[in-house]
């Protein structure tokens, strides 16, 4: 079933809205939208102004995938887009900005099941206002054995003053942002977190990681920094992910770090009802603005 429907104004025309995306569940595509319309007041402000790369499932989770940074030639042209420049190439690539509704209502016609944006805008392209300590946990471990060493990392910042904002990756894994104020290089914000995650990994070795080599981080969570690089992206807040279930990358308190985390953990469905009662737990991350100039003094040896 197809139709066209105005977004602000603007046509959008939808596809296969009866296709199914989640097949263990039963989510089509038609779902996959009114997620995304019925979410957008807490993703769009984060999501303006940074580079998007779409993450393509367009026969479902089950199938095959890919990721597309250029923006496809029929896309609608009202689509605001960045053109970026890639090193001694000069190859350009037109990255979409998810900067309205109807944008992100687009996206998910194209199955773009994720939310995958920079940690920068184009305001300052080489310097992010979000750094990410990046949780992975290695089977067999869980989600708890992340649970345990996001605490770590909350009491390392607690000491620096610092406000970290945790959130499940939608797996077994957890996100940590901090918020900061964009006059940090990329390289700057990777000898920082590498600092924190080395203090951790010299506390638990026998739980922890710093090891690149897949193969060699059997039963230990990956402490990743890199993904702290320029034009890397990961799954934003709020984020679907293509998973049984349909789980949402989901804001969490430390409190519930401590308690019930895993509880809290929400899908396509559920999320809505803990925004409801607890409201959006991110909220202030976009004005929240954090120095660490008395931390990257510590980082020369690095």
């Amino acid at each position: 079933m197809d139709k066209v429907v105005r977004v602000n104004n603007r046509e959008v025309k939808l596809t296969n809205l009866e296709k199914v995306i989640w097949p263990q569940d039963g989510f089509t595509k038609a779902d996959l939208i009114k997620y995304y319309t019925d979410i957008s007041p807490y993703v769009l402000p984060f999501l303006y102004n940074r580079p998007f790369v779409m993450s393509r499932y367009p026969d479902g989770i089950d199938s095959e995938s890919f990721y597309q940074k250029n923006i496809p030639g029929y896309a609608p042209k009202w689509i605001e887009t960045y053109p970026f420049v890639s090193g001694s190439s000069q190859k350009v690539t037109r990255h979409i900005l998810c900067n309205n509704l109807e944008t992100l209502v687009w996206l998910a016609n194209q199955c773009c099941i994720e939310l995958h944006v920079w940690l920068n805008t184009i305001d300052s392209m080489n310097m992010p206002d979000i750094a990410v300590f990046d949780l992975d946990p290695m089977p067999p471990l869980t989600f708890n054995d992340s649970v345990k060493t996001a605490l770590l990392i909350k009491a390392a910042l607690d000491q620096f003053g610092l406000a970290g904002y945790p959130k499940s990756s939608g797996a077994t894994g957890i996100h940590i942002f901090l918020p900061l104020i964009p006059k940090y290089t990329y390289a700057e914000i990777r000898k920082f977190v590498l600092y924190i995650f080395r203090f951790i990994n010299k506390i638990v070795p026998d739980k922890t990681t710093l090891e690149r080599s897949v193969k060699k981080r059997s039963s230990k969570v990956y402490l990743d920094y890199l993904q702290n690089t320029s034009g890397k992206t990961m799954a934003w807040h709020y984020s679907l992910r293509p998973l049984p279930g349909a789980p949402v990358s989901t804001p969490l308190t430390w409190h519930e770090l401590e308690n019930t985390a895993h509880e809290s953990i929400c899908n396509i469905k559920t999320i809505f009802k803990r925004l409801k009662s607890s409201g959006d737990l991110f909220d202030d991350l976009k004005s929240k603005r954090q120095n660490i100039d008395h931390i990257l003094k510590l980082t020369a040896g690095i």
